[in-house]
């Protein structure tokens, strides 16, 4: 049996939760999504944009707990925008690792809304241990603030209204790319619609057990972020997986602490939710982070380190180098 293996259960299986609660959960896998591609310091003046302040921020939140994090890049040259050339990916996750040595290195590839799917791709040649794949169309309707001096590069609110077309044939393109690279895919799904879309990947043979699975809650045309959905999305899930839970906004921490609860593992950060508690900013990534650490304990899991992760996701063992 695979060590991974131990790990998988049915999360929505009542009876399996009883079971798991008397035994003991599994490790915490943490994830820090220390920015994001739409919001930057306009929204939070500890958000990072640059190479080093990604890579300090993340520095911090893997001294406090994060096992994996996930990462947007900036254009150097306009850091209100999203990088498209995979140098420039290169030079954030170099500096990730030579701050974090074991931290598993997770890239976007649902950035920008206004990139071609050849410019989503270019983070994969930077080498990351895991890249998110969108699995279903993506619509938002939402406006951008104004981004003022004296911040760079900047720009005034920006309205936009529009659909990312992640098709069956640009899904299955990105999985094969991330397993001809051995990459691990994070499938992510936003309603019960995706697991269609898993299911035409496992025939397909593109993604390989245990299948690791996030649940994207309170993002707009997505599930609405309730524990009833939640559930549903769980038992779509098929055998062999593993559930990340992140929550959008306010809903952050209930999401978070019912996944804890449930025996899911959890992504915190700035890309999701800019706020510690309602009318206080977050300082840093870290502080979510150390909440997610503090919650755990209180309800008896062990927070995973980056070894542990790797074992319960099936990766490798040993870190990405990063000469």
């Amino acid at each position: 049996m695979a060590e991974y293996e131990s790990y998988l259960w049915k999360y929505a299986d009542s009876y399996e939760f009883m079971e798991r609660a008397v035994e003991g959960m599994p490790p915490l896998i943490i994830c820090v999504a220390c920015n994001g591609g739409i919001q930057g310091k306009e929204y939070n003046s500890n958000l990072p944009e640059t190479a080093d302040e990604i890579a300090d921020s993340v520095y911090a939140a893997y001294q406090a707990g994060a096992s994996m994090v996930h990462i947007h890049v900036r254009d150097p040259n306009n850091l209100a925008n999203y990088a498209r050339t995979t140098k420039d990916w290169l030079e954030v996750n170099r500096k990730v690792r030579a701050r974090c040595p074991d931290i598993i290195i997770n890239n976007t590839t649902g950035d920008g809304m206004d990139m071609t799917m050849e410019e989503r791709l270019s983070c994969l040649d930077a080498r990351p241990e895991v890249a998110s794949l969108n699995l279903v169309p993506d619509m938002s309707k939402f406006k951008m603030k104004a981004r003022k001096p004296p911040l760079p590069h900047p720009h005034p609110e920006v309205e936009y209204d529009g659909c990312l077309p992640f098709s069956y044939k640009i899904v299955n393109q990105f999985a094969g790319e991330m397993k001809k690279r051995g990459i691990k895919a994070e499938l992510e799904t936003y309603h019960p619609g995706g697991a269609w879309v898993i299911r035409d990947l496992i025939q397909n043979d593109l993604i390989e057990k245990p299948y690791w699975v996030q649940t994207v809650m309170g993002v707009q045309t997505s599930s609405f972020p309730t524990v009833e959905n939640v559930i549903v999305l769980l038992r779509e899930l098929p055998e062999g997986s593993l559930w990340l839970c992140s929550g959008i906004g306010q809903f952050q921490l209930p999401l978070t602490t019912l996944a804890t609860l449930m025996g899911g593992h959890v992504r915190v950060g700035m890309e999701d939710n800019i706020y510690y508690r309602r009318g206080e900013k977050l300082k840093s990534n870290a502080q979510v982070v150390e909440r997610a650490v503090r919650i755990a304990r209180e309800l008896n899991r062990e927070i995973a380190t980056p070894q542990q992760a790797r074992k319960i996701l099936g990766i490798s063992e040993t870190a990405s180098i990063y000469p």
